[in-house]
């Protein structure tokens, strides 16, 4: 399992739908950055790390067992494949769009892999919500598209999917995925030489630079560090198939801060499919299936 602290099943409910709503957010932060920093999305995802990383080595000492240093490094490139990809994707098709196609894919990608490849039991309630919540995203994601090039930004937005996908399921199936700093310092060594590569640097290039840090320190705390503790300890106790419809409390996220903060177009189908997820989570946490 991905910790040896064991939590009831509401609890591992609400963890992960905290987690849902701080990406979201997060998101949020991340497009603020890259528009008015001059941040690129690796460039965003060094920094969400670095934050993350710097915390954790500030904290009272702990050292990393023995055998989950390689753990650690898996956990660090499958963190950096899948945010990467979600970064750019919401550069790429819009905020709204980048993240719902990211989440949506959750689902599909999480359910069946969890029912073939650790057996869990797909049981009505869960099918039931899967529905609701896979109605939602399709009106959801039938709002236009706010970025430049979204066939460009799905793409990229199913590969984050799929990243975070395959995290859930190593870490339902015993692996020992968690937010540690060999982890983010793993993904950090990753996207420092690819944000100077492909992105020239990473500097704001801004001259508000307090807004930025203050920005910067938020996202790898509270959607990066705390996010994802949130999410591998909820782990534990709730099923890969149940938290993956309980991640798409995110993209209903994303798309009121899309609409408030970027002027994303509000429709009755982002209404309707965001009272759609709402309405699975609410089926999923009434119990334990």
């Amino acid at each position: 399992m991905t910790t040896h602290v064991a939590v009831p099943y509401r609890h591992g409910v609400l963890s992960i739908s905290a987690a849902a709503v701080a990406w979201g957010v997060g998101g949020a932060v991340a497009a603020l950055l890259m528009n008015t920093a001059g941040l690129g999305p690796v460039a965003v995802c060094a920094w969400r790390f670095a934050v993350a990383a710097g915390c954790l080595v500030l904290l009272p000492a702990r050292r990393e067992p023995g055998g989950r240093w390689a753990a650690a490094v898996l956990t660090g490139i499958g963190l950096t494949v899948g945010q990467c990809a979600y970064f750019a994707s919401v550069r790429y098709a819009g905020l709204g769009l980048g993240t719902l196609v990211t989440i949506g894919a959750g689902p599909v990608f999480t359910s069946l892999g969890a029912h073939l490849l650790l057996g869990e039991r797909l049981t009505r309630r869960a099918l039931a919500a899967n529905g609701l919540a896979l109605g939602g995203l399709v009106l959801l994601v039938a709002a236009p598209a706010a970025g430049p090039r979204p066939l460009l930004g799905t793409g990229l937005a199913l590969l984050a999917g799929a990243a975070q996908s395959g995290l859930t399921l190593w870490a339902r199936g015993g692996g020992t995925a968690r937010a540690s700093a060999g982890a983010f310092g793993t993904g950090l060594a990753c996207l420092v030489p690819l944000a100077l590569v492909l992105e020239g640097g990473l500097l704001p290039a801004t001259g508000q630079p307090a807004p930025t840090a203050a920005a910067l320190l938020f996202l790898g705390t509270v959607p990066t560090l705390l996010a994802y503790r949130w999410y591998f300890t909820g782990l534990t106790t709730v099923p890969g198939a149940t938290a993956a419809v309980l991640v798409l409390l995110e993209p209903a996220a994303a798309a009121v801060l899309g609409i408030a903060c970027f002027g994303e177009p509000l429709t009755w189908t982002v209404a309707a499919g965001a009272a759609l997820l709402l309405t699975a989570v609410t089926v999923l946490a009434r119990r334990r299936e």
